[in-house]
């Protein structure tokens, strides 16, 4: 089905990996830490916006001051969703694709997450050995839907971005792919994969 692309980059969260149960529970215990409110809707609408945007937009939406430094409260989180990662996370039904072009084609992982907290997940879920690189929030100057990320990615395989294919789950991302020139698969729509996140 894939067959006419060069190469593979798969979002991470709600994607190739089941992740959206951690990063709710994450949120939840961090929010509620910090005495922040808890908007479910805002919280699924900024699926692939990574930690630090999202208490920005959460602060900036309510008026709020930050009760404590961004990089506190985003390593909070980091800390949560590492403790519990092995109780909530699994891989999709994209593992079968993965698996299909391993060794074959190269795959990359082009996440809204920090590539440490990344490589930890998809390590957990017993798949790092199918890619070749994975691109996080932190190694590019602009996250999604910038298309930095996507075009870190195909520079990293060797590949040009006409010729990559992204399989993401969330709008943001399907406009980073957009804008860095390769074709975008919806997963819920093409797959019926759907993130499990402040549904």
């Amino acid at each position: 089905m894939f067959d006419q692309y060069d190469a593979i980059i798969f979002d991470m969260d709600g994607t190739l990996v089941d992740s959206g149960q951690l990063h709710e529970v994450g949120w939840t215990e961090t929010l509620n830490h910090y005495g922040l409110p808890i908007d479910r809707p805002l919280m699924r609408s900024l699926a692939g916006v990574p930690t630090i945007g999202t208490i920005e937009i959460v602060l900036e939406k309510y008026g709020l001051q930050a009760p404590a430094s961004l990089e506190e409260m985003n390593d909070y989180k980091e800390a949560v969703v590492a403790k519990v990662a092995k109780q909530y996370v699994k891989p999709t039904a994209l593992l079968a694709v993965a698996e299909q072009y391993a060794g074959k084609k190269p795959m990359s992982v082009g996440t809204g997450a920090y590539t440490e907290e990344a490589r930890g997940i998809i390590t957990h879920c017993g798949i790092a050995h199918l890619l070749d690189h994975i691109v996080g929030a932190d190694l590019v100057a602009n996250p999604k839907p910038a298309p930095d990320t996507f075009l870190r990615c195909a520079e990293l395989m060797g590949v040009a971005p006409e010729k990559c294919v992204v399989f993401e789950d969330a709008k943001l991302g399907l406009e980073a792919a957009a804008r860095a020139g390769m074709t975008g698969v919806d997963v819920l729509e093409v797959l019926g994969i759907e993130n499990d996140y402040f549904l």
